[in-house]
Parts: C-alpha cells; structure tokens; sequence
C-alpha cells in the first residue's frame, strides 16, 4: 500500500514523496547510521547523527552538512487534523461549571499551587458529589464562589494564573 510522507527539512523546506520513493534510491549500508547514495548520477555521503524515535526528528549529515529533518506520515496529518498535534495544548485558564449544582466546598485557595490531578472543589449536582480537580500544575488566581452557592452550567468558578 502506497503511503504519503512530509519531510520538512531545518523548519523551512518542505519536501512530499510517498514510500516507494525512497525505495528507488541506490542506497549502500555501510553501518547501523552510515550509507551512501546516489541519485541522479550524484553521489552523497550520510550519516543520521541523532534521532528521536517519538518524534520522528533526524539529525542528519549529508556531506559534512548537518540538516533537521522532521519526518510526518498520514497518521500525522489525521492527529493534526483532529486537533491533537504534537505540542498543541489548549491554554486552560479557568474552570467553569460543567452543569449546575451546589458547591459543597472549596479545597483550594488564592495564589495556592496546585497539581494536576489535584481536587478544586466539590459540586452537588443531581444528588451527586463531583470533584473539579485542576487540569494542569498551576497556582490559583481568584475563586469566584464559595460553600452553599448554587451556580449555572458554564459559570466561572476559579480562574488560574
């Protein structure tokens, strides 16, 4: 099955090939991250110096030139597509209430650093106790409500720094 590849090279060029591409190269192994190339009646001496598996970031010798090159597949495209791309986070800088209900108690208080994970508050709603826990390491800002009040869905219950 033929797949579709991006490199980008040092941020800036940009080049798409698909997997059978690489597979014409006249390429030798001279070790584990050695090889000699040629295309087009040019010959190339490369070395991978460094490379993150995760991350699919080479660092490669072409020459005695040391290029980056940031390898995408179509898994790539799809995660980025759907919003999930490496290094996107959305910026969380409040919690709001998720439905409406009682606040039973409040289990932080300004300028407090919290963790992630770390239990905020508790919310009564529909008879049911739910822990608002903090989605990011942050320090609290300001608490906009207090034990025994009753708040809408959406209302901003705690802003961060």
């Amino acid at each position: 099955m033929e797949s579709n590849f991006k490199v980008k090279v040092n941020d800036t060029l940009e080049y798409k090939f698909t997997n059978s591409e690489p597979e014409n190269l006249d390429i030798i192994t001279l070790s584990k991250s050695k090889f000699h190339v040629l295309k087009n009646h040019k010959s190339f001496k490369v070395e991978i110096e460094k490379y993150d598996f995760y991350t699919k970031v080479y660092n490669v010798s072409v020459n005695g030139n040391l290029y980056k090159a940031k390898i995408s597949d179509q898994l790539d495209y799809l995660i980025k597509e759907m919003g999930f791309h490496e290094g996107h986070s959305k910026k969380i800088n409040d919690i709001k209430a998720p439905m409406p209900g009682i606040i039973l108690s409040v289990l932080v208080k300004e300028n407090q650093q919290v963790k992630e994970g770390e239990t905020l508050l508790i919310l009564e709603a529909m008879k049911m106790e739910n822990a608002i826990t903090s989605p990011k390491d942050t320090i609290i800002k300001n608490i906009s409500i207090s034990p025994g009040k009753t708040v809408e869905k959406g209302q901003l219950l705690i802003e961060f720094t």
